[in-house]
């Protein structure tokens, strides 16, 4: 059946069937259709809420379908002109049309239909009635806000949705959630759905509950707090005590320091901050914590420098071997600021291969300066936040490695060794050494800021020293801030040296063994060195005349003189690790050695070459990089472009597959010195002819055979002639880096300066 009723549209308010609600209308257009629903239709009207409650005039298209027909129990003018409505829900009716009044076009009608119902199973139903009412139960006991007389309503309802619509209109759920419930026309879905909600009700209920009981036991305990502080308070002064002896040592260690105003008055207010915070507080901790670091940094504290050059030279020279340029670039600094106090200390960056003192040459510059020493090893690190710090925010944030070393110092001139430099890790989320920059420029550093500390600290009295095994890993920007010293190999013997003067003597004084427990040749020292050990530094040696001392003592020879012979080396250390054969060379066509640094220094790296028939492939092995295979590419371009010169007319590249390797192959390598090694090794594969294992190669190579300048030549020429090379061919262009060769090495090998590569094949093929 059909029927016409007038709209009634209700923001922000809900009517359900079986609830009767009050509301006072200003609005015109609403007083008029109240007034015509009480003269033609028999005080019905339609209430709907739209979904939108912003929109002041819906679009008929987003008027919900279905409505709650209400009745008007009552209409009051009042005074001021507004007319109070009492509506009292009847039931849901489905809207099948809208239209406009034909007398009043502002005036929205509803062609409505009553709504079929579902019958439901009456197991189910009667089931679920009884769940509703024990979980309604279970609401109004736990709220303060219901009075337990609508249980008793509730029992006399046996219609479903008549009790669903009667427990929905007391919940108190979101405006949403009721309209949802509004438009649900299926009994059953609505009581199911509000059994969840009324659970979800409850929970809400026993948290606020909870919350509220803690609530009010913390004010409890607050006010107890403060009574008992009072009392304290007054206490102290009747006894003449200090008020809070904390807080007066923080303001005398504050006023004790010199500080920049703006510095002070932070730490004052956090000095004040911490004497009205509760002792039970977290900020109180962290506010102790804070100006714990603050007040005992070395903000003005200088250690007393020594100035004395001859005094610094020998503690220098007391515990390291040669290392000339860096002992005198020490020397140097301390010269110039003897005659100017004002001038900053160098930042210097010692690259050498391991072994070779790095690190214990920077102990010993502190040792010498009579500095404070503080090691921070950043290898392998990749949060910036290491050094300079976390935000106080952070729940047991600390300073960084830089402001923690300062600290613990004492002083604010130490000599801080940042170790690893070129093992630094760089990702996508952070770049430590962008800190470093920051921290490492001299004109920069005097303010520099640890976000924990949060004031600018001087760093420009701090004597910085970097180690790094490779300077190309060490990035750009960062190495431009620094003072480059090479620490190059050392030779076998400068190792006889370091071992007769420092190792041995070092060894046994640690130990407490007398220094006749051994003897030892020179003969048999360098048979050691030469047979159990190959490195660039003495780290391996040290450790070997540790193993050799050890024996001695161990086996009961330490209360007499006993002579090592190579016998007993054997005996002691085991079979040797590196003996080589002097007298018989080892030569194979198509292999030849190349000189080649690493991050363990000089090493000879033997390529190896061989042709087989194939299709005119050419293939590269030995964990090699980018730049290293590309020489390779280079080397074989020459040779092809140059087939007459080299007289290979009967070798056909089309139809033979060349395979380029170099030996130890476990060893990342990179770079392009190899190529003169690389056109060597072809040649000698391509024309059947030998070269000698005592011949080593550096240099790059050009499209057009120029052998171009390298790097480390130094370093190439020590580690050649520490394994038994007697020739090597170097470029032309390295001529001035062989000034820094020891005259003793010079001498014993023969170093040939080319131009070309023809003058290699001239002089070996």
């Amino acid at each position: 059946m059909k029927e016409l009723l007038p709209i009634i549209l209700l923001k922000g308010l809900i009517l359900l069937p079986n609830q009767e609600v009050k509301i006072e209308l200003n609005n015109d257009l609403s007083k008029e259709i109240t007034r015509l629903a009480v003269k033609d239709f028999n005080r019905f009207i339609l209430v709907i809420t739209p979904h939108n409650q912003v929109e002041e005039s819906p679009e008929v298209a987003d008027l919900p379908e279905v409505g709650v027909v209400g009745k008007i129990k009552s209409r009051i003018e009042l005074p001021n002109g507004n007319v109070r409505v009492t509506l009292k829900g009847m039931n849901r009716v489905k809207i099948t049309q809208f239209k406009n009044d034909a007398n009043n076009e502002d005036i929205l009608e509803a062609d409505i239909t009553n709504i079929d119902l579902p019958k439901f199973d009456e197991v189910e139903e009667t089931a679920v009635k009884r769940e509703l009412e024990k979980i309604t139960s279970e609401y109004v006991s736990c709220s303060n806000h219901i009075s337990n007389s609508i249980l008793n309503s509730l029992k006399l309802i046996d219609d479903l949705s008549l009790l669903t619509d009667t427990i929905t209109s007391f919940i108190p759920l979101s405006f949403n959630k009721r309209l949802e419930y509004v438009e649900e026309i299926n009994a059953m879905y609505r009581a199911k759905n509000l059994l969840k909600d009324i659970k979800v009700e409850i929970e809400v209920l026993k948290l606020d509950q909870k919350i509220e009981k803690e609530l009010a036991n913390s004010l409890e305990q607050s006010q107890k707090e403060f009574i008992l502080r009072e009392k304290v308070k007054i206490l102290e002064t009747e006894l003449g005590e200090s008020k809070n002896e904390v807080v007066d040592n923080y303001y005398q260690e504050l006023e004790s320091l010199r500080l920049p105003k703006s510095t002070h008055n932070k730490i004052l207010n956090e000095i004040k901050k911490l004497e009205y915070t509760s002792d039970l507080s977290p900020e109180n901790a962290m506010i102790r914590n804070y100006l714990e670091w603050v007040l005992h940094l070395p903000w003005h504290h200088s250690s007393f420098e020594n100035n004395n050059l001859e005094d610094i030279k020998k503690k220098l020279d007391e515990n390291h071997y040669g290392l000339e340029e860096i002992k005198t670039r020490i020397l140097e600094y301390v010269a110039l600021k003897n005659n100017n106090s004002e001038i900053k200390s160098p930042i210097i960056c010692l690259v050498g291969p391991p072994g070779v003192g790095k690190t214990s040459i920077a102990r010993q510059i502190a040792y010498a300066l009579n500095r404070k020493f503080y090691k921070i090893s950043v290898g392998g690190l990749n949060d910036s936040s290491e050094l300079t710090g976390h935000r106080r925010t952070y729940m047991g944030s600390n300073p960084g490695k830089i402001i923690q070393g300062l600290r613990k110092c004492g002083t604010n001139n130490p000599v801080f060794l940042i170790d690893e430099i070129d093992k630094l890790t760089i990702n996508a989320k952070d770049d430590p050494s962008g800190v470093l920059l920051d921290i490492l420029d001299r004109e920069q550093n005097s303010e520099f800021i640890d976000n924990y500390i949060e004031d600018a600290f001087d760093l420009s009295h701090v004597f910085f020293i970097l180690t790094a095994n490779n300077m190309d890993n060490i990035p750009y920007a960062l190495k431009d801030r620094l003072e480059i010293i090479s620490l190059s190999s050392y030779t076998n013997i400068e190792k006889l040296d370091i071992a007769k003067k420092y190792l041995i003597p070092k060894i046994l004084e640690e130990n407490k063994i007398e220094s006749k427990i051994i003897s030892i040749s020179d003969e048999i020292l360098s048979y050691l060195i030469s047979a159990y050990t190959l490195e660039a530094g003495v780290r391996d040696l040290y450790r070997n005349l540790e193993k050799l001392i050890r024996k001695l003592v161990l086996l009961g020879k330490a209360s007499k003189r006993t002579k090592i012979s190579k016998l007993r080396l054997k005996e002691y250390l085991g079979i040797p690790k590196y003996e080589r054969s002097e007298t018989k060379e080892h030569n194979e066509i198509g292999k030849v050695n190349a000189l080649g640094i690493t991050g363990g220094g000089a090493m000879i790296i033997p390529v190896e070459t061989c042709v087989f028939e194939g299709k005119g492939d050419f293939k590269v092995t030995g964990m090699l990089g980018k730049t290293m295979d590309e020489s390779c590419s280079v080397a074989l371009s020459y040779i092809k472009a140059h087939q007459k010169e080299f007289n290979l007319k009967e070798i056909y590249f089309n139809i033979k597959d060349i395979h380029i390797h170099f030996l130890e192959g476990a060893i990342k390598k990179d770079g392009p010195s190899a190529g003169s090694a690389i056109v060597t090794s072809l040649l000698s594969l391509l024309k059947s002819q030998k070269i000698s294992s005592k011949i080593a190669f550096t240099g790059e190579i050009s499209l057009n055979g120029d052998i171009l300048k390298v790097g480390g030549i130094k370093e190439k020429i020590i580690g050649a002639y520490n394994q038994k090379i007697t020739t090597i061919y170097i470029p032309a262009a390295n001529e001035l880096d062989l000034e820094e060769i020891p005259e003793e090495i010079k001498n014993k090998l023969d170093i040939h300066l080319v131009i070309n590569y023809q003058e290699i094949y001239d002089a070996l093929f």
